[in-house]
This record gives C-alpha cells, sequence and structure tokens, in this order.
C-alpha cells in the first residue's frame, strides 16, 4: 500500500504545525518537571482566572452530562446577544474555542486558489486554515512600528476572496487605528470582500467599546467579528468561542459547522462568565494596573525594546541583549520562567518574544529572572 501521506489532499501534505504558547506540558515532559515549577508568561489569559459563577455552573452541569449538549448553543447565543445589546441570537455562532471557526471561516467561503490577505506578522492558523482550504495566503507586512497600512491593504485588496485582522494584533498587542479599520471594512464592502477580524484579546483593551467594531455589524454584511471565552475569561481548558455576523453569514457557517462541538459544560460556564461582572471588573483593573507596572520595569532593562500594549501581553524585540529568542527562552526556563518566542510567526527575525501580564508576584518573577540573564552577559 501506498505511503498514507501519499493518499492525502496535497494541500493537507503542504500544512506545517502551527507553533503557540501555552506549552507547559510539552516543558514538563521535556525537563522532567512539574507543571508547578513553571509560572507561563507565553499564553496570555486572565491571570485571576475562571469566574467563580462559571465554576458553580460546570459543578451544577455534572448531573447532565449523560445528555447531548445543545448543538446550536441556543442559551448561549441568546446570552451573547443579550450581552452585546442590539444583537439577536441569529447573529451569532459558537465554536470549539475561536479555532473551530477559525478554521470553518474559509471551509466555507474559500475556493481552491482563491487568495487571502493576511498582515504579517500575526496569528498563525489564519494561514494554517487557508492552507487547509485550499486557499492561498497573500502576506502583508505591517509598518515598521508594526501598524497596519490601510492604504496599502486597500491596494493589496483586489482580487482577494478574505482580509484578515487581529486587533489588539497578536503577537505586536497593538491595537489598529479605528479609522484604519473601518476604511479596510468600507473597501472590501465595496469589492465583495470578506473581513474576518479576530478581536480576541480586546476585551483586555481599557476603551473595548470604542475600538471594536460590533457596533458597525449593521454597516458591513461582509464582517464577522470572532471573539473566545478563553483569554478575558479564563475558560482556556474548555474550548468556547464565537462569531458575531450578519444572519447570511451565520447561517452559511452554521450549516457547515460540527453538530455538538461545544460541550455543556463549556456553553454554561460561557453564559455564566459574561454575567459575573464583579469579577470581569476586577479583571480588568487588575490588567490595568500590571500592565502599567510592567511596562515601567521591561523599560529598564538593557537590551529590550518595549512595543506600547494594549492587550495583556507585551511585544519585546531583544536583539541589544545579547541572546537571541531562543536562548533568552532557554535563560528562563533555567529559572522557571516560560516566554513565548515569536520566531515562528510570519515576518519576524528570532530577536521577538512577547510576554504575559499577570499578578504582581509572577510579574516581579519574570522581571527578576530577565535582569539575572541579563547580567550573565
Amino acid at each position: 500500500m501506498r505511503r498514507a501521506e501519499d493518499l492525502a489532499r496535497e494541500e493537507i501534505r503542504r500544512l506545517k504545525p502551527c507553533v503557540h504558547g501555552g506549552e507547559v506540558w510539552d516543558v514538563a515532559v521535556e525537563t522532567g518537571r512539574s507543571l508547578r515549577d513553571f509560572v507561563d508568561f507565553s499564553s496570555s489569559v486572565n491571570p485571576l482566572g475562571t469566574s467563580p459563577k462559571a465554576l458553580e455552573s460546570i459543578r451544577d452541569g455534572f448531573g447532565r452530562l449523560t445528555f447531548y449538549p445543545d448543538s446550536n448553543s441556543t442559551a448561549l447565543r441568546e446570552a451573547i446577544a443579550c450581552h452585546y445589546g442590539g444583537l439577536d441570537r441569529r447573529n451569532v455562532i459558537v465554536g470549539n474555542g475561536s479555532t473551530e471557526l477559525i478554521y470553518l471561516f474559509p471551509e466555507v467561503f474559500l475556493k481552491p486558489g482563491e487568495t487571502a490577505l493576511i498582515p504579517s506578522p500575526s496569528f498563525g492558523e489564519y494561514e494554517s486554515a487557508v492552507r487547509k482550504a485550499g486557499g492561498e495566503p497573500k502576506f502583508i507586512p505591517l509598518n515598521s512600528d508594526f501598524q497596519v497600512d490601510a492604504e496599502a491593504f486597500k491596494r493589496e485588496m483586489h482580487g482577494v476572496k478574505v482580509v484578515y485582522l487581529c486587533n489588539p494584533n497578536n503577537p505586536t498587542g497593538m491595537l489598529i487605528q479605528h479609522s484604519s479599520l473601518l476604511e479596510i471594512a468600507e473597501a472590501a464592502l465595496a469589492e465583495d470582500v470578506l473581513v474576518f477580524l479576530d478581536e480576541d484579546f480586546i476585551e483586555f483593551v481599557d476603551d473595548e467599546k470604542e475600538q471594536s467594531l460590533v457596533g458597525n455589524l449593521g454597516r458591513f454584511p461582509n464582517l464577522i467579528i470572532l471573539r473566545t471565552f478563553t483569554k478575558f475569561y479564563g475558560l482556556t481548558g474548555l474550548r468556547v468561542g464565537f462569531g458575531l455576523a450578519d444572519t447570511g453569514i451565520i447561517d452559511i457557517l452554521s450549516r457547515v459547522k460540527m453538530p455538538w462541538s461545544v460541550n455543556s459544560l463549556g456553553q454554561a460556564a460561557a453564559a455564566a462568565a459574561l454575567s459575573d461582572e464583579a469579577h470581569n471588573t476586577k479583571t480588568r483593573a487588575t490588567i490595568r494596573a500590571e500592565r502599567k507596572f510592567l511596562l515601567s520595569e521591561l523599560a529598564q532593562l538593557k537590551g529590550f525594546r518595549v512595543y506600547p500594549a494594549d492587550a495583556n501581553y507585551f511585544f519585546l524585540d531583544v536583539r541589544g541583549s545579547g541572546f537571541s529568542a531562543a536562548q533568552l527562552r532557554e535563560q528562563m526556563l533555567k529559572r522557571g520562567v516560560l516566554v513565548r518566542d515569536c520566531s515562528s510567526f510570519q515576518g519576524l527575525d528570532g530577536f521577538y518574544v512577547r510576554v504575559a501580564v499577570r499578578m504582581r508576584k509572577e510579574n516581579e518573577r519574570l522581571l527578576s529572572a530577565f535582569r539575572e540573564v541579563l547580567n550573565s552577559v
């Protein structure tokens, strides 16, 4: 028999694994140490953890595990629509983490050979999803300050089927200028180009409502906005994400989505997390204070260039430190701190790292480890 790889579709054979943060399981196996020996700054999730209301809803849901989950996630979609206001559940689709929807979108809308415009650097799963669907990614570099150039996007949009944008961008942590977002969305609408806007980290932004395009959905029937319960709401292990869009987009995506992809505990916990305003308010205050503290301290470290952060993580150019990103990661691992080596991101060289904003004691441990490494040169 021929090798299984030879029998697979060509676009699948060409796929390469996408590297992510949060690799604590691999690190524990690799080093033979316990998970408790590390502080994970490579994964940018809520440092306060899961909402108490969400945890309570999970405990209450154990007795319903013998039933299939609601394949349509009706109650959760209602809760999401109510939370954002001005939306109907028909404007909402729920997935197994936002990643399911990242892959579902090009599966539905990209024909083999059609092109998707992707900023560089940005989240690597966009490229993988496009290639898996048989599409062709077309990368457009961010400017020298790692910002989106709206004019460049509009120039490259001709003949493109989908434009991908991430706001705040991953791994840079910076917002796209709101006027640029609207400009790109308007140009895409005029050319019948779809816009896939990933807002997975926007809840960490101080002026979330002003920066998001959720309030503009009625203007753009070509737009889908991606959100998640993984980052801000801390339901990382339950895998719940959602998309907001015109009913036409939601309807066609829902026809293709895998049934029962979101488990019943995840659905209940997500709805509860949305309603836990006390926990969410505390999260925003914590991130605001710790982001300010970390920026001040990181800026004093010689050899690092610290980019401004709108989200809950910092993007660092470390080429002046005497270490590459990979070397710095290894040195930090020896000190029980895991940082994200960003070398795997399209458009970046080997001298960028990303670090999450965590609680004060953890942030101090990060800074202490950085100083120790830098002083060892």
